[in-house]
């Protein structure tokens, strides 16, 4: 979307009844209000009440005090009997800051992480550039899993659990975006394939877009169904559990496994083998299965 279509679809600007967004951004923008979230943030017990709230800011004026809380009270702020609680714009605010996008830049040494490339059994490394993560062959270059990962994922991590979390993350945000809900605003969020470029460069690929914010996620197909009853069950039969293991360990999860059945109106196949044995799942435009095939291979 170009800057023009956002100010002429009003986006940002045309709501008549919440308040303006660059006066919202002005009131977190200082120290002291931004001081004021993160004591409300780290207090054990809330309400906090004003003078509690007020010794944790470490503010000796009562007035200036009263003045900055009064700016955060109603739309970052909830003012209750017993003191203040957060509201849930406050809690973006010091999410977004705890998550690292707006503040960090970390660089991060590639590292090592479980499994062999599918195409030429080399080793797969991570790497972390842009606030993405991406796990590809060391040998041959081929990617295996790429998407946005918040710098604030490292801290305090070792190279294995980050590894875990990124797999975690991409699971849950691919799961809640294929069941309509968009992890970036909660929007109504419309699932289509397409065969245009998606980072791991399969033929065929999912995308999930946010008709509120424009979120977009591509992904391969197989990737929507790491949870599907009828691919759990047939792991299970040969002894595999799909939740031990990164999603980048399963081929058809993350590799061109896909054939295109029909593009008008779109039916594509996710082929699936384990010991001589293959599950052919068909489905449709939305990713709804609309059939499965178990067979003998071989």
């Amino acid at each position: 979307m170009s800057e023009t279509d956002a100010a002429d679809d009003g986006l940002l600007t045309d709501c008549v009844d919440c308040i303006d967004p660059a006066e919202a951004f002005a009131v977190v923008g200082n120290e002291t209000r931004l001081a004021i979230l993160e004591a409300l943030w780290r207090s054990a017990d809330r309400p906090v009440a004003f003078s509690e709230l007020r010794r944790r800011v470490g503010m000796r004026d009562s007035a200036q005090f009263n003045y900055h809380l009064g700016k955060l009270t109603g739309q970052f702020v909830a003012k209750t009997d017993d003191g203040y609680e957060f509201r849930h714009a406050g809690e973006k605010v010091v999410r977004a800051v705890l998550s690292g996008s707006f503040n960090e830049s970390p660089t991060v040494e590639p590292f090592d992480v479980p499994g062999a490339c599918a195409d030429c059994g080399g080793a797969l490394t991570a790497s972390y550039v842009d606030e993405h993560l991406s796990v590809g062959c060391r040998d041959c270059g081929r990617l295996h899993a790429h998407a946005p990962f918040p710098p604030g994922g490292l801290t305090d991590r070792s190279d294995e659990e980050v590894a875990h979390a990124f797999d975690q993350r991409v699971r849950h945000l691919h799961c809640l975006a294929a069941d309509g809900v968009c992890p970036e605003c909660g929007g109504r969020m419309a699932t289509t394939l397409s065969e245009e470029t998606s980072p791991l460069d399969v033929a065929v690929c999912s995308v999930h877009r946010c008709d509120r914010c424009d979120h977009r996620i591509r992904s391969p197909v197989g990737l929507s169904l790491l949870d599907q009853s009828d691919v759990v069950t047939f792991h299970a039969a040969h002894g595999v559990d799909l939740k031990d293991g990164p999603h980048w360990l399963f081929e058809w999860c993350v590799g061109d496994r896909t054939t295109v059945l029909d593009d008008d109106p779109w039916r594509v196949r996710v082929d699936i083998e384990l010991d001589a044995e293959e599950l052919r799942v068909t489905l449709d435009d939305a990713l709804a299965v609309v059939a499965v095939e178990r067979r003998r291979v071989g």
